[in-house]
């Protein structure tokens, strides 16, 4: 019998129309049963309790029936709700005053307040017009629910017009992929024309060397200058005391010269223009001129009192710069070729460049001092006086460029213990920018195409840097050699780079090749214009 009267339990539970059978009491039920104390307003009580269950009843009706007003406008006229002044009417109020005699029952109206049978509402379900109701909880969330799927509608009827893959589609049809491009998902779609200014200017650069050439018994000094790349693309190579011709367009090598006995090649540069001529600087204090053509050598101008460590040429005069801090300018037409001699520096003249436009000459030291020399006028040799001298540097200055395509703007590079990169305006004596490249400065060259320019390193890194100008911002790094890059050469096309390092290797990097579409004709310039007849001088 447990079972059943669980059961019986748990319908009574489950039942929410029926009486509270079981709990305590109510509050207005214990008042009702209190007769004992106050005989006299018991019937009184019963009847506004019968009065408020009226009411009550006839308010659960009015809620029930407020669902569905277009079906019970009847009921609501019928059934109204009394007011408070209604069920005042013919009752007296029991005076509030406090004596020994009167009794301290409260007033019926405080009664009335109590509901029927429990003290919750609990609404009439089959009365109720759910669905209505539902309709006007949610008819704001619907009119929402309905735009959204309108809208919804629009998205899928446009994705569906669309192609595979593609999840975004512009106004304007996107720009087709190059020919051979596989992967569509990665081209970058306008609807609009892309400024040129803020077109992406990155370029593919090669991190290996297009070529790699053996370079034997190649000076691991850092103080010379063994190569020089000529306007007809040849390559001059001093490896020991021989010097090797390079012909870049067809790779045929050939022996220029080599040196008796202990002494060395030191430096090489050759003649402004597509000449022939190539000027060589010894170990024994001599300057030699050589015709590549012939396999010649024309003459031997000296001069200087140490190994002849950096050469420059400027049209027809050749500038030395030696261990015995001299630069001597050499006019090779002259029988007397020595025009003048400048005591530059107190320690080996390292680095010595002519400008372009020929009007000033740059010298470095290993007296960590940079000069700037102007040039005679009417002549094409340097005054006996600088007009900057610049000592911000703490080593020896042995890389030095001039931009070819700004003029007056001097690159030059510190070795060891200064390892900066410094940019220099001539005319004004100006440090525009410094950089510090954390290694050894051995070369610089300049791209004749891009606006940046190359250096080469030696310890610890023994890499080469390309350069963004003016802000000197690293473009890329080009690694591979092991052993400090001593000395670079720019092709005569401007695309291709030659390092030479002390691991006896050079490499050719491809660091500024064009765009087919955007390459210009080479044009000759005037200073080449001149030297075309310079070869019938020097005969």
């Amino acid at each position: 019998m447990a079972q059943f009267n669980y059961l019986n339990d748990l319908k009574t539970l489950a039942t929410i129309d029926g009486p509270i059978t079981r709990g305590p009491l109510q509050r207005w039920v214990k008042k009702s049963n209190n007769e004992n104390i106050n005989p006299s307003l018991s019937t009184s009580s019963k009847n506004i309790s019968n009065i408020n269950l009226s009411a009550c009843n006839q308010s659960m009706q009015k809620l029930s029936v407020s669902g569905n007003l277009s079906c019970n406008n009847s009921v609501l006229s019928s059934n109204k709700t009394p007011t408070r002044n209604e069920n005042k009417k013919g009752k007296k109020t029991p005076s509030k005053n406090k004596s020994p005699g009167r009794s301290t029952t409260p007033t019926p109206n405080k009664l009335a307040k109590t509901p029927n049978k429990a003290d919750r509402f609990i609404p009439s379900r089959s009365n109720s017009n759910f669905d209505l109701c539902h309709y006007m909880l949610n008819r704001e969330e619907v009119e929402e629910v309905a735009a959204q799927t309108v809208t919804g509608e629009a998205i899928g009827r446009a994705l569906a017009d669309t192609e595979p893959g593609r999840l975004l589609q512009y106004t304007c049809k996107a720009p087709a992929a190059p020919e051979g491009y596989q992967n569509r998902l990665r081209v970058v779609y306008s609807q609009a024309k892309v400024p040129s200014s803020v077109k992406n200017t990155t370029r593919y650069i090669p991190q290996a060397p297009d070529r790699i050439l053996d370079a034997p018994d190649i000076l691991d000094d850092y103080y010379l200058n063994l190569i020089d790349w000529s306007a007809s693309n040849i390559l001059a190579v001093a490896l020991s005391n021989t010097v090797y011709l390079w012909n870049a367009s067809t790779g045929q090598i050939e022996q220029l010269l080599t040196l008796e006995g202990s002494e060395t090649v030191s430096s090489v540069a050759w003649v402004q223009g597509a000449s022939s001529h190539l000027a060589v600087g010894t170990s024994s204090s001599v300057v030699e001129l050589w015709d590549c053509e012939k396999i010649k050598r024309l003459r031997i101008m000296d001069g200087h009192t140490g190994r002849v460590a950096s050469l420059a040429w400027n049209l027809y005069v050749v500038s030395s710069g030696a261990r015995d801090g001299n630069i001597v300018h050499h006019d090779v037409r002259q029988r007397n070729h020595a025009v003048a001699t400048i005591n530059a520096h107190t320690h080996e003249v390292c680095g010595l460049k002519w400008s372009p436009d020929g009007k000033y000459l740059a010298s470095g030291g290993n007296d960590n001092l940079l000069n700037i020399w102007p040039s005679e006028h009417g002549q094409h040799y340097s005054q006996t006086q600088y007009i900057h001298q610049f000592n911000q540097h703490q080593a020896a200055v042995k890389g030095l460029a001039w931009c070819p395509w700004s003029a007056g703007i001097l690159a030059s590079g510190g070795g060891t213990a200064d390892r900066t990169i410094r940019i220099w305006n001539v005319n004004t004596g100006a440090n525009l920018n410094t950089v510090d490249t954390k290694s050894q400065v051995c070369s610089i060259i300049w791209s004749t195409h891009y606006k940046e320019l190359v250096s080469a390193h030696g310890y610890a890194q023994n890499q080469i840097i390309i350069w963004k100008y003016p802000m000197l911002s690293r473009v890329t790094e080009l690694c591979g050699h092991e052993a400090r890059v001593l000395h670079l050469a720019l092709s005569p096309d401007g695309t291709t780079v030659l390092s030479a390092a002390a691991d006896e290797t050079l490499r050719l990097w491809k660091c500024f090749m064009l765009d087919p579409s955007k390459k210009k004709e080479p044009t000759e310039s005037k200073a080449a214009k001149s030297i075309l007849n310079m070869n019938s001088l020097i005969r």
